[in-house]
C-alpha cells in the first residue's frame, strides 16, 4: 500500500477533457494538494478484501470535513474505481475524501454491503487522526444502488446490529446524508410492478428476503435525532422509482428531520445535464453550508 500526492488543479484539467467525465464539467481549478493512499483494505470478510481510497488534503494538519462516497451498480456491480469523476466538486470544495468498496452480491448477498459500508466508517473513525478526518463533519453520499447504501450507513441504529462484522465501541454517526436516487425501500423491488432483477439477486432466494429486505431499508429506520438528508432525484427515473425519494423525505418531514429532495424534471437515471447537476450541486453547497459542514475560510485559505 503506497502513498503519493498529486495536485489536483493538473489531475482535474485531465479529468474535464474526458468525454467521460460525468457529464458534469464542473473543475473551475483545483488548487488543492492532496496525498492519495490508494486501496487500503478496511474488512476482510468471506475471504473477501474490501477496500478504500483515502485523498487527504497534505496542505493541512488539522482535521479537515470528509466525504465517504460509496459506488452505486444495483448491489451486483460497479467499483469504487468509476467514481473518480464523481469527487471532483469535493476536491474543488476543499474535502478530504474516501472512495469505499464493498462486497457485491457475487461475494456476498444481502445485507453485506450494508455492514461493509458501517464497517467502514468506523474505520474511518478510528483512523481520524491519522488522515486529519474531522469526525464531527463526516458527510456520506452515493449515487443508486451507493445513495441506498449512504441512507443505510448514515441512519442504521447500533440495536439493528449490522456492525457486528468490525465490533467496537466508537459511536457510528455521520453530519449529513447526499443522496443520489438511492433505494429507499428494498421490498418494493421483489415483485409487483417495480420488481428489478438487480435487488432480486441481491437478495438471491433467502427464505426470509421480506425480511431482510425490510432489515436494509432506509424507510425502516426514519425517526428523530437523524442526521439531515438531501436527495436528488430525477422524476423519470426508470431504474429507481423516484417515489422512493418521496415516500423518504415525507417519512422525514413527519419526524421533523431536516430533509431536502432536489427533483430534476424529467430526469433518468443519473447522466443529467451539466445545469441539471450544477443545480443540484447549488442545492448541496447551501443545505451543507445551512448545516455548518462547509470548511471554514481559513481552512480554504490555506492552500493559496
Amino acid at each position: 500500500m503506497g502513498q503519493f500526492s498529486i495536485r489536483f488543479s493538473v489531475f482535474a484539467a485531465v479529468l474535464a477533457c474526458s468525454s467521460a467525465a460525468w457529464g458534469q464539467q464542473f473543475s473551475s481549478g483545483i488548487t488543492t494538494p492532496y496525498r492519495v493512499t490508494p486501496n487500503i483494505t478496511y474488512l476482510t470478510a468471506n475471504n473477501f478484501e474490501a477496500k478504500l481510497d483515502v485523498y487527504a488534503r497534505s496542505d493541512v494538519t488539522t482535521p479537515q470535513p470528509t466525504l465517504i462516497w460509496i459506488h452505486g451498480g444495483g448491489w451486483t456491480g460497479g467499483s469504487k474505481e468509476s467514481s473518480t469523476f464523481t469527487l471532483i466538486p469535493y476536491f474543488e470544495m476543499g474535502w478530504n475524501v474516501v472512495n469505499v468498496e464493498y462486497r457485491l452480491a457475487r461475494v456476498s448477498g444481502a445485507p453485506a454491503a450494508v455492514e461493509d459500508c458501517l464497517c467502514a466508517l468506523r474505520w474511518i473513525i478510528r483512523n481520524a487522526k491519522q488522515y486529519n478526518f474531522d469526525i464531527t463533519k463526516i458527510v456520506v453520499s452515493g449515487s443508486s444502488a451507493g445513495g441506498h447504501l449512504a441512507l443505510t450507513t448514515g441512519m442504521i441504529p447500533p440495536s439493528a446490529g449490522l456492525d457486528r462484522q468490525c465490533p467496537g465501541n466508537e459511536e457510528l454517526k455521520v453530519a449529513a446524508v447526499v443522496d443520489w436516487f438511492g433505494i429507499t425501500d428494498v421490498a418494493d423491488l421483489l415483485d409487483g410492478a417495480n420488481m428489478k432483477t438487480y435487488a432480486v439477486t441481491w437478495l438471491g432466494s433467502l427464505p426470509n428476503r421480506v425480511e431482510v429486505a425490510a432489515r436494509v431499508s432506509p424507510l425502516t429506520y426514519v425517526r428523530a435525532g437523524l442526521p439531515p438528508i438531501i436527495s436528488v432525484h430525477g422524476d423519470a427515473d426508470p431504474t429507481v422509482p423516484y417515489t422512493h425519494s418521496v415516500r423518504l423525505h415525507e417519512a422525514l418531514k413527519k419526524v421533523s428531520v431536516d430533509g431536502e429532495l432536489v427533483t430534476v424534471p424529467g430526469g433518468r437515471h443519473g447522466g443529467f445535464s451539466r445545469a441539471e447537476n450544477q443545480r443540484a450541486f447549488t442545492a448541496i453547497r447551501a443545505f451543507l453550508a445551512k448545516h455548518g459542514l462547509l470548511p471554514t475560510v481559513a481552512q480554504l485559505t490555506a492552500a493559496r
